[in-house]
């Protein structure tokens, strides 16, 4: 409390406050926009901070990441453009509710979930941290595999109507996850001699492509066929009594998010898919959520942001990043001399409480900015689609290219946006194709290195608690959908007779 105290008093001047509103402005800017992803945001920003004070330099990189991690659920909600690879899942439901004119509403809830996840996530980093890195140390090569397996199985959630097509489209995503160097040999496969692809398909472009440019190329075709553009936007508000029905969902989603966040290697995609699957399979309205509602949007944005603490749990206790984001923050803490594990609470423990008090803040920010926002990023759905997509079809070329500097990232977008068009004509899901170019090869490493230390004994995945309960949840949530078939079949013939 001492520490604490002490934080309060540093923290609340002028140049740190600024800092972090700066940073959130900039983050949901960087987040809103197709490819510009919060690690891209952070790095960009990171040679800023060098000359800044550690404390204000620090948290403006926080309030970047926190508000790119945002910012990506306002294109994924308005045009099925997820603006960062932890928004996929919210399109899913988002753009549902804006087809329906439900863009205002839909966008109230993200913002709140966003923030109330954020701050809990940050609460939890507060109390937890040290006990809860010690459990995330006991995740190895089995528990890795089993999570990226259970992570898989969402395919079932996110398959769209027909879950046929849901598994095929994922087996076809597992297959190009597979093109690349040989993560344990070092053998190039299926590179087909084109160096361009030694390091596999950036799943970045990839999703661009699928949900972005796929989505744009539909819209064109609409609006010189039809001339149709989306001018209905009711702004209904968010009425207390649903705020208070998706409560529950926001708070489960925002602990996986933090217990997903905070283990290394994985990060906000896959917690916003795992509790997108976890609700799709324990809400009341099953129909409903199908068909995009409230739940289905809470559930990704809450994990998505909830991850964010979860992520700095590593970091500043044991020194290990837990995702890509962290990664650069490592740098940025060393590069400002402080060393991130054990003994950065006992040699820098008034800094650290003073990040923790701009964490909370930046949420706050990001909850502000939303609100206060979400009349102007409604007006997008007013923009001549002959007008707005082109844009986005810019601004996806942009975003591919700026990943890795290289054209070839900007082709993978075109193709993928062009069998993306033809997906969505013919009724197969997006999504398992992210999910498993996502997942893919932290599944496979993660195998070959159980069977390597193993001796080739693939069942001693379940001879460990955590891996086995996971591969349990990962088959029960495969077979889920087949049961429920079954059950309702029989439920119909005996209303029958």
């Amino acid at each position: 409390m001492e520490l604490f105290t002490q934080a309060i008093g540093n923290f609340f001047s002028i140049s740190p406050i600024l800092t972090v509103i700066l940073g959130c402005i900039i983050g949901v800017s960087i987040g809103a926009l197709p490819g510009l992803t919060a690690t891209m945001g952070v790095a960009l920003i990171l040679p800023i901070t060098f000359g800044m004070e550690p404390l204000p330099g620090i948290l403006m990189l926080i309030g970047v990441y926190f508000g790119g991690i945002y910012g990506g659920s306002i294109a994924a909600i308005l045009l099925r453009t997820p603006g960062t690879p932890s928004s996929a899942a919210t399109a899913i439901a988002g753009y549902e509710m804006t087809k329906r004119g439900l863009a205002y509403k839909a966008l109230t809830a993200a913002t709140l979930s966003s923030g109330i996840a954020g701050i809990l996530s940050v609460i939890l980093l507060i109390f937890v941290a040290p006990q809860l890195s010690k459990f995330a140390l006991n995740f190895s090569a089995q528990e890795t595999f089993a999570l990226a397996l259970f992570g898989l199985a969402v395919i079932t959630s996110v398959a769209g109507k027909s879950l046929v097509k849901g598994l095929i489209v994922g087996f076809i995503g597992l297959i190009i996850a597979t093109i690349g160097t040989d993560p344990i040999n070092g053998f190039p496969r299926f590179t087909f001699d084109n160096y361009n692809l030694t390091g596999g398909i950036d799943f970045i472009p990839v999703m661009i492509g699928l949900f972005a440019a796929a989505q744009a190329f539909q819209s064109l075709e609409e609006a010189v066929s039809k001339g149709y553009v989306i001018k209905k936007v009711e702004k209904i508000k968010l009425k207390w009594v649903e705020f208070k029905a998706i409560i529950g969902t926001i708070l489960r989603s925002a602990g996986i998010g933090a217990f997903i966040g905070m283990i290394p290697g994985a990060g906000g995609d896959i917690g916003a898919f795992v509790a997108y699957n976890v609700t799709s399979n324990v809400t009341k309205h099953k129909k409903e959520f199908k068909e995009g509602n409230l739940e289905g949007v809470v559930s990704p944005e809450a994990a998505n942001n909830g991850s964010t603490g979860g992520a700095m749990i590593p970091l500043l206790t044991l020194g290990i990043p837990g995702d890509a984001v962290t990664a650069v923050m490592l740098g940025a803490l060393m590069v400002q001399g402080l060393q991130p594990g054990p003994q950065l609470f006992q040699q820098n423990g008034e800094m650290v409480y003073s990040l923790f008090i701009g964490m909370i803040l930046a949420n706050l920010t990001i909850i502000l900015l939303g609100l206060v926002g979400v009349r102007l990023f409604i007006k997008v759905l007013n923009i001549p689609k002959t007008i707005l997509m082109p844009v986005i079809l810019v601004l996806c070329a942009i975003g591919s290219y700026s990943i890795n500097n290289n054209m070839f990232d900007v082709y993978v977008m075109l193709v993928s946006g062009i069998i993306g068009y033809f997906m969505l004509k013919y009724g197969f899901s997006a999504s398992p194709v992210i999910l498993a170019l996502i997942l893919g090869p932290m599944m496979e490493s993660n195998l070959r290195r159980t069977l390597a230390l193993t001796d080739g004994n693939f069942f001693s995945v379940f001879t460990r608690p955590i891996s086995g309960t996971l591969i349990v949840l990962a088959i029960i949530t495969l077979l889920m959908p087949l049961i429920l078939k079954l059950f309702n079949r029989k439920s119909n013939v005996e209303e029958k007779l």
